[in-house]
Parts: structure tokens; C-alpha cells; sequence
């Protein structure tokens, strides 16, 4: 009984030992990682999705952010085969642009370049843009709060003075010019008469400046300016106002019929 107490005991001692090392053999973890993952192995920037299971069966992750996180699986800088991450760097600050009205509250805005682009999760490049509020003082400022009155053309005064005495000095006349402008805005009542009925929004209107309304400058008040918006109102028409742009003029000129007259 004693040899075969001792037989028993050593069969048992094998049969565990074998039991032992059988799950080893048929449930053994694979050494998981970034390699084995489907294509792609590795991902660039930040991305959730990008991930694996470590040997200890936790989440480790193959994006170049792991390693601003520190949860980069153990073989990523072996299958991934990227360095450090390198942080953006901006250069420096380029002029301001000119205000962007030249009378009034504008802006103005500056810029930079990129002279290193982040790579492999660094830190994202700052703005490379900024805006601040400025005021316009441009020498034809006189001229842009000037508004504009207009009338029209059957307004126009082609007739002889019956009480003229013949030695009274007939007044000089001047030679008519003609300003084109495009209408940006115009108010509800412009739309009750006939003639301010052709002031609308981005309708182009010829303006005529003739010698009676001319001032010491040989100019009409309120005849607008390029790039930038004017107002003008309706003499005739109460309540009928609004804003235009001039987009060209001639010397020298007529408006066509059934256009308007500075007065």
C-alpha cells in the first residue's frame, strides 16, 4: 500500500502538473497590440476608434496622441515607426491691413504663416489670423456725410427768363456731368411715385449734375464716392431716403430720359 500510495501520489502531481500547462497551450492571450490591428496599423492625430488590447486585455491606442496621453500600446513605436511629436510654430505677425471703411467704424486685420506644421499629435498651430476695430479718416470723408438730393429730369429748366432785362449779365453755364450709381438701399416710401419707383436695390441709376446745383467747387452735393456708400433723398418724395455707391461718371454728359437731376 505504501508503493502504491506513492504511485497515486506522483500520478496526481503529473495529472496537475499537465492540467496546468494545458490552458497555457489552448488559451494562450495573443500579444496584442498595434501590429495587430487590420490596415491601417497606425492612424495620425487624435481618433478614438484607433485602438487595441494590450497584453493584460486593457484599451491601448495606435493614434500619434497616445503619446501626449501616455496609452500607446507596447509596440507602437516599433510598428508605427514615428518619432516625437513636433508642435506647430507660427512666425511673426505681418502688418495691419488699412481700415476697411475709409470713414467711419471699419476693421483691420493681420496675418501669419506656418513655418513648422504640427506633426505626429503635436500641439495644434494658433491663430493665424486677427481682427481688430478701427475708425476711418480719409480726406474724403467731408464728402461721404454729404447727402445727396436728387429730383426727376422733368425738372430740368430749359426756358428763357421773361423779366431779364437785356443789360442784366446772363449767369455762367456750366457744362453738365453725369455720375453713375448703383442703389444699395431705399426706403418703403420711394415705391408711391412713379419716378422714385426706379430706386431700388442693386439698380444702377444715372444722376445728372447740371450748372444751377453746382457749388464754388463746380460739383454737385452728395455725388458720391467709389467704394463706399453715400446717402442721398428723394426732394419731392417724404420719407423716400437711402444709400448708393458711385460706380463711374462722365464730363461733359446727359443722363437719358426718365433719370434724376442733383439739386
Amino acid at each position: 500500500m505504501g508503493a502504491h500510495g506513492h504511485s497515486v501520489g506522483c500520478l496526481r502531481v503529473l495529472l496537475c502538473g499537465v492540467l496546468a500547462f494545458l490552458p497555457g497551450i489552448f488559451f494562450q492571450k495573443a500579444e496584442a497590440g498595434c501590429a495587430e490591428r487590420e490596415n491601417p496599423n497606425c492612424c495620425t492625430g487624435r481618433n478614438n476608434e484607433c485602438h487595441e488590447f494590450s497584453r493584460r486585455n486593457t484599451v491601448c491606442y495606435c493614434d500619434t496622441y497616445c503619446q501626449k496621453t501616455g496609452d500607446c500600446c507596447e509596440d507602437y513605436q516599433r510598428v508605427c515607426q514615428i518619432s516625437a511629436a513636433i508642435d506647430c510654430v507660427a512666425g511673426p505677425w505681418g502688418m495691419w491691413t488699412q481700415c476697411s471703411t475709409p470713414c467711419g467704424v471699419g476693421s483691420k486685420e493681420r496675418t501669419r504663416q506656418v513655418t513648422v506644421p504640427p506633426r505626429n499629435g503635436g500641439t495644434p498651430c494658433p491663430d493665424l489670423k486677427q481682427r481688430r476695430g478701427c475708425y476711418g479718416h480719409s480726406p474724403i470723408c467731408s464728402s461721404a456725410k454729404e447727402v445727396a438730393k436728387v429730383l426727376p429730369d422733368s425738372f430740368k429748366r430749359n426756358f428763357k427768363d421773361p423779366w431779364r432785362r437785356p443789360h442784366m449779365l446772363m449767369k455762367e453755364e456750366k457744362p453738365s456731368y453725369c455720375v453713375q450709381l448703383r442703389v444699395k438701399q431705399a426706403s418703403a416710401p420711394c415705391r408711391l411715385h412713379v419716378w422714385s419707383a426706379q430706386l431700388v436695390r442693386e439698380r444702377s441709376v444715372c444722376t445728372e449734375c447740371q450748372s444751377d446745383a453746382m457749388g464754388s467747387e463746380e460739383r454737385c452735393g452728395g455725388d458720391g464716392l467709389e467704394a463706399t456708400r453715400t446717402f442721398w433723398t428723394a426732394a419731392s418724395v417724404p420719407g423716400c431716403h437711402g444709400s448708393w455707391v458711385r460706380e463711374s461718371s462722365s464730363e461733359n454728359c446727359h443722363c437719358p430720359m426718365h433719370s434724376l437731376l442733383f439739386v
